[in-house]
């Protein structure tokens, strides 16, 4: 239960981040399309007389979310529940390992708020940051793709894969950014890849922990408590190919989904910035250019 209730809350934690992510690049897009630059974080718009500090409030949550995923992932390398094959310390290090990527990135979001809050000493170029966020996402796939290959059960194996792909299309996309910050397509596809690393983190915690959403001819074994490896299995081949196709039609629609949220977050912005955009257009006159026009032809007359 412990497991699931973490799947979702960093669930939560990613969609949020990658939604805001989303919104405030187009904004700025549309707002200023020839200075825009993609930032590794945006601020919060705060009226000028509310605190400096709280500017970073999006960061401050950032930490505290990689705080507990980090402590989480060492606690569960602690954990010696039986496996279907027995004791085994091969969950133990995969845990250590993504606690070890998650601590990097923690040291990534407290170096950039440092450098917010004392650009003179330690300041940071926008494409470092970047660069170094590049080769934080493929660590954190390579991390899950190790897991994946040392994966009893099928259905975590899969679900460890495709995080590891989403990772690694994070990677690719601020390797991008960090070679071309004006790209907006990759700006906006990489707050797209943290909703939809956060929806797959949800289905992985309803597949393997939730009784109702495991497919069907796979089971949960009894003698496993926490949910560590192995502890979801096919009893058939038939059921794990079964399952295994299930996984990859479910990520197709949270693809198509999130490409739907990037369409609507698009349209919704576009609209609400259009409005500020043209309200100086809209006091001109009509008739101005009529009257003009019939002034104009009766003097050529």
């Amino acid at each position: 239960m412990a497991t699931l209730v973490y799947q979702i809350l960093s669930s939560s934690t990613l969609i949020s981040l990658g939604l805001y992510h989303m919104v405030a690049t187009t904004r700025n897009h549309l707002k200023y399309p020839q200075s825009y630059l993609a930032r590794p974080y945006h601020p919060f718009p705060l009226s000028s007389s509310s605190p400096h500090r709280l500017r970073f409030l999006q960061l401050y949550l950032v930490i505290a979310c990689l705080v507990v995923a980090v402590l989480h992932q060492t606690v569960a390398s602690l954990d010696a529940d039986p496996l279907l094959k027995g004791r085994t310390p091969v969950h133990r290090f995969t845990s250590l390992q993504s606690a070890a990527s998650l601590f990097l990135f923690l040291l990534l979001t407290l170096a950039l708020l440092l450098s917010e809050w004392t650009p003179s000493v330690l300041p940071l170029p926008t494409d470092l940051i970047f660069g170094v966020a590049a080769a934080l996402f493929y660590l954190q796939a390579f991390v899950s793709w190790g897991a994946a290959s040392v994966q009893i059960s099928d259905l975590q194996a899969k679900c460890d894969t495709v995080s590891g792909q989403i990772s690694a299309q994070a990677s690719i996309l601020c390797l991008v950014l960090a070679c071309q910050p004006r790209l907006f397509v990759a700006d906006v596809g990489l707050g797209a890849s943290m909703s939809l690393q956060g929806l797959w983190v949800l289905q992985t915690g309803l597949s393997l922990y939730v009784e109702v959403f495991i497919p069907e001819g796979c089971h949960k074994l009894l003698d496993v408590v926490s949910g560590v490896e192995g502890s979801t299995k096919c009893d058939m081949d038939e059921s794990r190919f079964r399952a295994v196709a299930i996984l990859d039609l479910v990520f197709l629609v949270h693809v198509m989904f999130v490409l739907l949220i990037v369409m609507v977050t698009y349209a919704v912005t576009a609209k609400s910035v259009g409005i500020q955009r043209l309200g100086s257009y809209e006091a001109l006159p009509s008739d101005n250019n009529h009257i003009q026009m019939k002034s104009l032809s009766g003097a050529q007359a």
